[in-house]
């Protein structure tokens, strides 16, 4: 059966997807630092939670970036890199959460809903650039499920800000880490799983253009 795929072989990006992503690469340091900055004055797990993330997307979109216009095989293991990264980053939100939980401390909310807010108009626009990249290879959707979370944490972040200013408890701010973190897994699992996929039908696709070769290996010529 022919395969279906060109993996060993390198492949051209989408058009448009390699600018997108530069772009996608400076919003997100440029508000790593923003979110890091103004997580370490308001006490915010959720916010520290955001700025690790753009962190992570940002060595995602290098990564992405480096592998651009290589086989299918190695844009799957890229992708298997960030999935397992998305995956601990949630796990690691997890920790910090019940770290703060157990210490009592209780965020400043109007710093947390002012940046959430920057935020998410940063990452909207990023999403919306990406949006027609998302059914693409397990590297493209690993870097629009980046983009899509990012949204989703920082509306999650001004929810968040919005409970401990009516509360004056600690207690959304953490209940939206735990979210964020859950989500950072969940989207993990899924981007690993489809880069599996890759990285196996590309190895097929590797295999069998060599089996056919040695298939058709000439031998002696037969007597007409």
């Amino acid at each position: 059966m022919a395969c279906s795929c060109s993996a060993p072989e390198p492949t051209s990006p989408a058009p448009g997807f390699r600018k997108a992503l530069w772009i996608a690469l400076w919003v997100n340091l440029a508000m790593f630092l923003v979110e890091g900055i103004a997580s370490i004055q308001s006490g915010s797990v959720s916010l520290m939670a955001d700025a690790i993330d753009f962190f992570g997307d940002s060595a995602n979109y290098i990564l992405s970036l480096s592998v651009l216009s290589m086989g299918m095989l190695w844009r799957g293991r890229a992708a298997m890199v960030k999935g397992l990264t998305m995956a601990t980053f949630g796990l690691v939100v997890w920790a910090r959460a019940i770290w703060v939980a157990q210490s009592g401390i209780t965020p400043e909310p109007l710093t947390m809903g002012a940046v959430g807010l920057l935020a998410l108009a940063a990452n909207v626009s990023v999403a919306v650039m990406l949006f027609r990249f998302r059914e693409g290879d397990s590297d493209m959707r690993s870097v629009w499920l980046c983009s899509r979370n990012d949204a989703i944490s920082n509306i999650a972040v001004m929810g968040a800000a919005l409970g401990v200013f009516g509360t004056g408890t600690a207690w959304p701010d953490l209940v939206v880490a735990a979210i964020m973190g859950s989500l950072a897994v969940t989207a993990g699992i899924s981007v690993v799983r489809h880069a599996r996929k890759d990285i196996a039908e590309a190895r097929t696709c590797a295999v069998e253009p060599a089996t056919n070769s040695s298939s058709r290996t000439p031998g002696k010529s037969s007597p007409g």
